[in-house]
């Protein structure tokens, strides 16, 4: 009986696991959560000053802010280490930000082409970071409603193509893991990989992008 009762509490523990793990639509919530607080950081700090109420910013979430704060750290050394990559996005691939369309669809051809080799949290960064320079771009340009189009795009790009990943990882949280120092000092392996993959990433995507269907 012992026994009996011992492995029905195991399998209740487990059962709870699964019952706590996150969902699709909550990955995406979140992913688009983040997105939100990482363009709201790239606006102010170019003095384009959105407050959180345009960019409906959810609640604060404990969890949350910590991977927030965690992609926000590693968006600074990736955008620091190669800056001309992540301004003027627009421009580099010609396109008119006045076409929430075009813009759509050039991030989902960017984030395809970032993704093209696979899946890192280094990759995740520089979409997050593309997408902030993007938005950027967009206020920039007086065209501020495409921002929300941009934020919804890099959520139907997680849920078609990164949910699965991000599952059997944990989750956001595991994103945590890619700092070493309790100052959120990155570690740099990863980094200097991502920028070599994506040298050539923004030429590659306009061809993929103005090509005939």
């Amino acid at each position: 009986m012992d026994v009996l009762r011992m492995s029905s509490e195991f399998a209740a523990e487990v059962l709870d696991v699964f019952d706590r793990s996150m969902t699709d639509k909550e990955l995406v919530s979140q992913s688009k959560a983040l997105c939100r607080d990482y363009i709201h950081s790239r606006l102010n700090q170019n003095g384009l000053g959105w407050s959180k109420a345009e960019l409906n910013l959810p609640a604060s979430n404990t969890a949350l802010s910590e991977v927030s704060m965690v992609l926000l750290c590693l968006g600074d050394e990736l955008e620091c280490m190669r800056p001309s990559l992540y301004r003027n996005v627009a421009r580099q691939l010609s396109i008119s930000v006045a076409m929430e369309n075009m813009v759509a669809d050039a991030f989902i051809a960017v984030a395809t082409e970032i993704f093209s080799t696979g899946i890192t949290w280094g990759k995740v960064v520089s979409m997050y970071a593309v997408a902030g320079a993007l938005a950027v771009d967009c206020v920039r340009q007086g065209q501020p409603a495409t921002v929300h189009t941009l934020i919804d795009s890099l959520g139907q790009f997680v849920r078609k193509f990164l949910v699965s990943w991000l599952k059997r990882r944990g989750g956001w949280e595991e994103m945590t893991k890619c700092v070493v120092k309790r100052d959120f000092t990155p570690e740099h392996h990863w980094i200097s990989s991502t920028i070599e993959s994506l040298k050539y990433f923004l030429s590659t995507v306009y061809v993929y992008v103005m090509k005939e269907p």
